[in-house]
């Protein structure tokens, strides 16, 4: 049956009022993805394989469609798209929104776990969104969904938009620079909310960069490190902190050290922060 016009005026007319970040909480929302059933891995795909199981079915090979059903959805398309007729652009991307530990919640905020995005109106729930999972959905589904926003300011709509810049541009690293910076990396995570000298120390860090001079595929590389701080912690001693944490960084390859500082953000050149790359807190991206 083709889209009527009233149909297509009526989603269309729906669809005006979403935003790029906002959400739906209504009950019985479900994501869908593909799966093999004969090799689940995935927490929704193993929950129906062990029903099927049960229930004596033959577990089949090759794509299966599995639903699990989540607290909510957030927009992920651009504004600009959400609100385009649905005959000229009938898809939007949506993401599940999860539950974390209220100690990361701070962390997606600052864009220190690329996995996720920082949805204000959720925070309090400690309700994010799980960026490794995106959905394509037909506006006509979205039209039925109550709306709710997700942000209130300009700034919090530009900052879930890098979040979900920064999930697809991270840089990927050589393998070798991964595997040295592996224990600074579990250290910096393991520390990071304790309440301690050096956690006041890491909560105080927009971010990190490091730059490779003359390039990552050079035999001998010389690399420069800024640690950019919002503020500074009561009795900060950054000089101390930064040598502790880049002893833990494994220099015995081809990797040396030719700075390091701690710096505000408007300390750096342009050009050094866009020749430098970010390092995330919960991973790194090998190449």
């Amino acid at each position: 049956m083709a889209l009527t016009e009233e149909d297509e005026q009526a989603i269309d007319q729906a669809l005006q009022a979403w935003r790029q970040g906002d959400i739906s909480l209504d009950a019985g929302l479900e994501f869908l993805h593909l799966a093999d059933l004969s090799r689940p891995h995935g927490h929704a795909s193993i929950q129906v394989t062990e029903a099927l199981a049960d229930a004596g079915e033959a577990l089949k090979a090759g794509a299966t469609p599995v639903l699990d059903e989540v607290r909510g959805l957030v927009m992920l398309s651009q504004t600009c798209d959400v609100v385009r007729g649905c005959r000229a652009r009938p898809f939007v991307e949506v993401a599940p929104l999860i539950e974390v530990p209220e100690q990361w919640v701070e962390e997606i905020r600052r864009l220190k776990r690329p996995a996720f995005a920082y949805v204000p109106i959720t925070a309090g729930d400690h309700l994010v969104a799980d960026l490794d999972r995106t959905m394509t959905v037909e506006k006509a589904l979205v039209a039925g969904w109550a709306r709710t926003p997700g942000w209130e300011t300009d700034d919090e709509l530009r900052d879930f938009a890098s979040a979900l810049a920064r999930k697809r541009s991270r840089f990927a690293f050589p393998d070798d620079f991964v595997a040295a910076a592996a224990d600074l990396q579990r250290h910096l995570a393991a520390r990071h909310n304790r309440q301690t000298a050096e956690g006041a120390h890491l909560q105080a860090l927009r971010e990190i960069r490091v730059r490779a001079a003359p390039s990552w595929d050079d035999g001998e590389v010389l690399l420069s490190w800024w640690f950019i701080k919002d503020v500074d912690p009561a009795e900060a001693d950054w000089a101390a902190f930064l040598k502790g944490w880049l002893d833990l960084f494994d220099s015995t390859g081809r990797f040396r050290f030719d700075s390091s500082i701690a710096c505000r953000l408007e300390d750096m050149t342009a050009r050094d922060y866009v020749e430098s790359d970010r390092l995330d807190l919960d991973r790194l991206s090998a190449a």
